[in-house]
């Protein structure tokens, strides 16, 4: 284990000291990760030294020049860094020796940054061990990154000394850093808001890790072609490799499929037989902000024992009998959300959750095990650990806790399911019904056999309280209660259950009777004294027209301490609808927390020119991490100099994006046009049908007017579509389709020229947002009311002063409260509509815009090509039926959002008005940050309490490290406090000898801390 951090020798510039003595705050501040880039602090027995200590021999041309000593010290400068580099560049190289080129040059600088990430990485997690502090553990199935380069340096305030030495090294550090490719770890924003978190996390110095799987190929690579989406494996790992992350070979899991359960004679349980994988961590650390504090994601990789390679198999010719359980193994990490319409996909998906779960939970008990010591209380595990489920994926870590605890570590039933429900929290992402994950019972049953024996017994136990909490005297609400809140759907109740009484429809006295006379004929049947005889009982019957599912969403409910929604509205969306009843039952576990985006990457790294515009005019540059700060531009957003500013910085940033785009399409546009943008996952209730419709309108007006009549209308503009639709999403790939094509058309139409250009990017990813957001001044957030669950591509923009058009979906709702209804383009129904208008519909009483009517005879006469988009224009009209009657209100909501459009253009033809707009934005954004999402869910001292029960418990979530100066609460144990105690007193007396005259003015420390 490598050494605490408290026990560093501080080795000091003589610049540094003074003769004032050691400050007192600035030996804490030391103790607790902060240090000014000045100090060069040694540290001894890392867990990963990258580079030998007694290295001599230099670098030969064209990179001459000294190695570093050694890198386990903090090197800052940039001759040092430059060294560090060249040294990764021969020893650690994954090119061949004779040239220093880009895709050289990233990896070594890589490398190089990533031995100053080890550093930190094994103080904070030796800290963390040391302490013994509350832990939070973030399992999620994805993990949208993003380029890692720049967002290190950054974090670490390496970016100018980096950019220097790669500068005397022959290369720029901004082509560097393209080099690499994003992780193909995510997709959505599921994923990209996983990512926040992290940064978030270790940036408010929260003791935290993330959990996800290693994909080799990620969703995929989108190729558009003139068959519209094609997809292709995604190679990010092929090509450099992940200079990131580092594999632990001494960190493994078995994971275990299908077998038999085995019932003991003292009634104990045990899983045999089956087919048996292991999982293998790969560690990437995740730095935060402006200090030490490096926490760590960790990703499985699946694979099975050597012994499992059938050598017989492979000489006597049979090579796939030989590597079949290789590939099986393999497999499950191989894609992210496989496609599932088969049997086979189903249970890969289900292999792919189980591994997550199985593996993190292993790793997450064997650090609980380990920082306990040699006697391990299991009832502390929720003082101790709190996991985190990101959605429903993660469900099987509910069953997969109570089995460990009970069948390998032999606690029983009630001391199991007791710590497994103050343990687990689940965050719901989705309204969707379809989104909601159900699972074939048959399919679990074979494949987790022991998880569907707890799974059953939760079950029994959710329904014992259900009648517990209403009684049977009312019969058909116990039905509806039952029938909503069940784990298992469409299976009978369970056996201590099993039966419920029905009051009959006749004459109770007579039916008092007759049951008095049939209770005497049936012998068989003891009934327990005290039971009204006058009863019937009935035993519902499953449906076996329909499969039996196990409704994961309802099981997270169930199990978890907490269910929290990510935005406002939604999260009344989720009480008053989607688990209303469980609302009803258990209030207490019901939270919003609104998601937010980190504004590291989204504005400070990948806007420099707005960031210095924010630090000129707040006065200050902590507003990356005091996001507050960023309402201060409200009173200058009328000032002519800051809105000067603000123009020239915006330009700038738009003719990047025409370089982009030119780049990546081929298509040139103009800087002087709007640029309006919708990038995010295609799916029908994002609805780029209506932008696309909408877009077609404004083609077939300018074609009905003369030039002078278009100029005079219509505001230029640039409509930038990007995002993937999954490969078995046929109506999403349509939608893709149609926006090529209608581009192609548009594009080429020498009459419209610039007035109106239409461009889908390829392969969205984190780097493109990164690019085209900054230039970005409308976009599009245009769901149908009630069914985007946040969204976090809005707070991206309005951060980065872009004006939104919406519906009253998601966060839209609390932006335009933030930035001002002014400075908001709302359109479109309401959320308490929508059901009212589908009903409407559905009883053929819907009358289509006139204007809606003609956008789609307009498609249909052939104006952007041969394709064949019945289908697609057919899912837009009809009543009633499965993909028809315009189940997402496109059309409903058409002619709203045209007259919103125009009321765009007339605002953009007034810059001084726009600016001021995009000013307010920004200014309103400050609420969107992840910190304060990561605050809410983990800083707040939210404590349960019992509907039953009086009793508090301890606080959910952990608290953060260092501990902060503005009163939050610090949850540790006695120990723990009296042994950070004692390591406070040993560092003190080791600072007042190594730093006797230490100057305080070179550790500068946030308020916040």
């Amino acid at each position: 284990m490598a050494a605490p951090p408290f026990s560093a020798n501080c080795t000091l510039p003589k610049s540094v000291h003074s003769s004032r003595g050691c400050d007192f705050r600035a030996r804490v501040t030391r103790l607790l990760f902060f240090q000014h880039p000045r100090l060069v602090c040694s540290r001894r027995n890392f867990h990963v030294r990258n580079v030998a200590s007694d290295q001599k021999q230099g670098l030969k041309e064209p990179l001459a020049g000294e190695v570093p000593g050694t890198l386990d010290t903090f090197v800052t400068d940039s001759a040092s860094i430059a060294s560090s580099i060249k040294y990764h560049a021969q020893y650690t190289p994954s090119f061949s020796p004779e040239k220093f080129e880009l895709p050289k040059a990233y990896i070594a600088t890589a490398e190089s940054v990533r031995d100053n990430l080890i550093i930190n990485w094994n103080a904070t997690y030796d800290y963390y061990e040391k302490l013994n502090v509350k832990q939070a553990y973030y399992l999620s199935m994805e993990y949208l990154q993003g380029r890692a380069l720049l967002n290190a340096i950054g974090n670490l305030e390496l970016s100018g000394a980096y950019a220097e030495a790669l500068k005397n090294l022959g290369h720029n550090l901004e082509d560097v850093a393209s080099q690499e490719r994003d992780a193909a770890l995510g997709n959505g924003g599921l994923g990209r808001l996983a990512s926040c978190f992290l940064d978030s996390l270790a940036t408010l110095n929260y003791p935290a890790w993330g959990y996800g799987l290693r994909y080799k190929y990620g969703l995929f690579k989108q190729n558009i072609t003139k068959d519209g989406q094609e997809e292709v494996a995604e190679n990010w790992l092929e090509e450099m490799g992940n200079p990131w992350e580092i594999v632990r070979n001494d960190v493994s899991y078995p994971v275990k499929f299908y077998g038999e359960v085995i019932s003991g004679p003292d009634g104990s349980k045990e899983w045999v037989g089956g087919e048996n994988i292991v999982a293998l961590a790969y560690d990437v650390p995740i730095p935060g902000f402006k200090t030490k504090t490096t926490i760590n994601l960790r990703l499985w990789s699946t694979k099975v024992a050597s012994e499992e390679f059938d050598l017989a198999a492979f000489n006597a010719g049979d090579h796939a009998k030989a590597y079949a359980a290789l590939k099986n193994a393999e497999k499950i990490c191989y894609i992210l959300y496989p496609g599932d319409v088969s049997i086979e996909g189903k249970t890969l998906r289900l292999k792919q959750q189980y591994t997550l779960c199985s593996a993190s939970l292993q790793d997450i008990i064997a650090h609980f095990e380990r920082r306990s010591g040699d006697v391990v209380d299991w009832g502390k595990l929720p003082e101790k650990v709190a996991v985190q489920m990101n959605d429903t994926h993660p469900t099987l870590c509910i069953p997969e806790l109570t089995r460990i605890l009970m069948d390998v570590k032999k606690l029983s039933w009630e001391e199991a399911w007791n710590i497994t429900k103050r343990t687990v929290a689940y965050t719901n992402h989705t309204v969707l019904p379809e989104a909601l994950e159900k699972w074939s019972l048959e399919l679990m049953q074979d494949l987790l056999p022991r998880h569907v024996e707890i799974i059953k017994k939760i079950d029994e136990e959710l329904v014992q309280t259900i009648l517990d909490e209403y009684g049977k005297e009312d019969l058909d609400l116990l039905q509806q209660k039952l029938k909503a809140m069940r784990i298992l759907d469409n299976v009978e109740l369970p056996g201590t259950v099993l039966e419920l009484p029905v009051q009959p429809e006749e004459d109770p006295v007579e039916e008092v009777d007759t049951a008095i006379e049939e209770s005497k004929l049936v012998d068989a049947v003891d009934q327990p004294e005290e039971e009204d005889a006058s009863e019937e009982k009935v035993t519902p019957e499953p449906d076996l027209a329909l499969p039996t599912m196990v409704r994961m969403a309802n099981l997270c409910v169930a199990g978890g301490f907490a269910v929290n929604g990510v935005a406002e509205i939604h999260s009344e969306i989720v009480k008053d609808e989607v688990f209303n009843e469980f609302f009803k039952l258990w209030p207490e576990k019901f939270q919003n927390k609104t998601n937010g985006v980190t504004p590291r990457r989204w504005i400070r790294f990948c806007n420099p020119n707005l960031s210095e515009i924010l630090t000129k005019w707040t006065g200050m540059d902590d507003w990356t991490i005091n996001t507050e700060k960023l309402a201060i531009l409200k009173k200058f957003a009328d000032n002519e100099d800051l809105q000067l500013e603000w123009r020239e910085a915006k330009r700038r940033n738009k003719i990047k994006v025409v370089a982009f785009l030119k780049e990546k399409t081929g298509y040139i546009v103009s800087p002087d046009a709007m640029f309006d943008v919708q990038v995010k996952r295609i799916h029908e209730y994002k609805r780029q049908l209506l932008n696309i419709l909408g877009i077609v309108y404004r083609y077939k007006i300018m074609k009905d007017m003369t030039p002078e009549e278009r100029t005079t209308k219509f505001v230029p503009r640039v409509c930038i579509f990007g995002g993937k639709a999954f490969a078995t999403y046929v109506q999403a790939k349509r939608i893709v389709k149609f926006i090529t094509d209608v581009g192609a058309t548009i594009n080429h139409d020498p009459e419209i020229g610039d007035l109106l250009k239409v461009v889908f990017v390829p392969d969205y990813n984190v780097s493109v947002a990164e690019a085209i957001i900054p230039g970005s001044e409308l976009s599009q957030h245009i769901s149908t009311a009630g069914m985007e669950a946040s969204g976090t591509s809005n707070m991206k923009f309005a951060m980065n002063g872009c004006v939104l058009i919406g519906t009253l979906d998601g966060a839209n709702v609390e932006i335009r409260q933030e930035v001002g209804e002014d400075n908001f383009f709302l359109f479109g129904a309401r959320a308490h509509e929508v059901a009212g208008l589908r009903k409407e519909r559905a009883e053929g009483k819907f009358v289509p815009d006139a204007r809606f009517e003609e956008v789609k005879a307009y498609v249909r006469s052939g104006v952007f090509g041969p394709y064949n988009y019945e289908e697609l224009m057919g899912s837009l009209e009809g009543n009633e039926g499965y993909g028809r009657a315009d189940y997402f209100l496109v059309g409903k909501d058409f002619p709203s959002y045209v007259e919103c459009q125009e009321k765009v253009d007339e605002a953009y033809r007034d810059q001084k008005r726009w600016t001021k707009m995009s000013i307010l934005n920004t200014a309103g954004s400050y609420k969107f940050s992840s910190d304060r999402t990561i605050h809410d869910l983990y800083h707040r001292a939210d404590l349960r309490s019992s509907r039953r029960s009086s009793r508090a418990t301890v606080a959910l979530y952990p608290s953060p490290l260092p501990l902060s100066s503005t009163g939050s609460l610090f949850y540790v144990s006695l120990s723990s406090l009296l042994s950070l105690l004692v390591v406070l007193a040993h560092e003190i007396a080791r600072a007042e000898d190594d730093c006797r005259n230490l100057d305080r003015r070179f550790y500068q420390i946030r308020p916040s801390d």
